[in-house]
């Protein structure tokens, strides 16, 4: 298996992609019984990352700018209103919130700045409108890469996203297409698909991923990692699912570490030259964070999350600069 391992490895760098088949023989390696081959998988991940992307990493930020009462049915989410959670619920922040929160983190490292709103997406001229002046005023003041999360978007609000100052729009897949309807029925998989090519038409960057351990199946993995590249989508989140109380998926028991160490290796395998971003539920990985770091992670959302908790800025400074990486500024 190291000698196959090997021999992907060497055809990726000089130009080739990996098949599907060859990329499901690394997915179903068995964490128990190849360990070593999937740290040698991990290692190889990495070469293919310095070869491709170099020693930079960026860490951006989130700000939930607007939280609660989504009426989408994502199983996953706290925000979602059709779900008892302990999740806030409040409306859209004010541009000085914004703004004092998008100078804190830009002081404290961070390169990236996101406003986060729950909610179907930006689909009225109204809501466009209040969010674009947020962007305006931090663009103004400020001078962090602003993304923005906002849900579906039409071409108007793209448009107007883009105007405003927003350099990468976040949209994930979460899952397959296959498997899209098992997490959420209000809206469809081509709904999100549909919004990452408008937000490409309008001269936005994408950013998007998708969540691990939602039931899925390897193969599933490796369908969004073949359509991301498809997309090509060039920041790409990788989220190891946070179990929530009172949603569907509250007793879901998370991924394995050495199975999280996997998929990142074998998503850089797949999408060699994108920025794989760590994401939320990362810290399920104690001590093989740092392998994560060392086998195709080359960026990361830091600070708290939505509703979960993440790292902190300072801590995750220290931690790529020890492992030879230098920060985007």
């Amino acid at each position: 298996m190291k000698n196959f391992i090997l021999t992907l490895k060497e055809s990726i760098i000089t130009g080739n992609s990996i098949t599907f088949d060859d990329a499901e023989k690394l997915i179903n390696l068995d964490i128990d019984i190849n360990k070593n081959e999937i740290l040698f998988l991990s290692d190889c991940a990495n070469e293919i990352r310095k070869f491709f992307c170099g020693e930079k990493f960026n860490l951006c930020t989130i700000m939930n700018a607007k939280s609660g009462k989504c009426p989408e049915d994502c199983k996953y989410c706290a925000q979602s209103a059709h779900f008892k959670t302990a999740s806030p619920v409040y409306p859209l922040t004010n541009k000085e919130e914004a703004l004092n929160l998008a100078l804190n983190v830009e002081k404290e490292g961070a390169n990236r700045f996101a406003l986060v709103t729950s909610g179907r997406g930006l689909l009225t001229e109204k809501d466009t409108l209040e969010v674009a002046n947020l962007y305006k005023y931090m663009k103004r003041n400020s001078n962090i890469h602003l993304c923005a999360s906002h849900g579906l978007l039409t071409k108007e609000s793209a448009k107007s996203l883009k105007e405003a100052g927003v350099k990468t729009y976040h949209h994930n897949l979460e899952t397959s297409r296959d498997f899209y309807d098992k997490i959420c029925t209000t809206h469809t998989y081509q709904d999100r698909v549909d919004t990452i090519l408008i937000a490409q038409e309008a001269g936005l960057e994408v950013c998007s991923g998708g969540i691990f351990g939602l039931g899925e199946s390897r193969v599933d993995r490796l369908n969004m990692a073949f359509e991301l590249k498809n997309l090509n989508v060039k920041s790409i989140p990788l989220n190891f699912l946070t179990p929530i109380a009172g949603t569907p998926m509250a007793d879901y028991s998370p991924l394995d570490p050495m199975e999280i160490i996997k998929t990142i290796a074998v998503y850089r395998f797949i999408n060699p030259d994108s920025s794989l971003r760590y994401a939320g539920g990362r810290l399920q990985l104690g001590d093989l964070e740092i392998q994560g770091i060392k086998g195709g992670i080359n960026s990361a959302l830091t600070g708290n999350f939505l509703t979960t908790t993440g790292s902190t800025i300072a801590s995750d400074k220290e931690m790529v600069v020890k492992e030879g990486f230098t920060l985007d500024k």
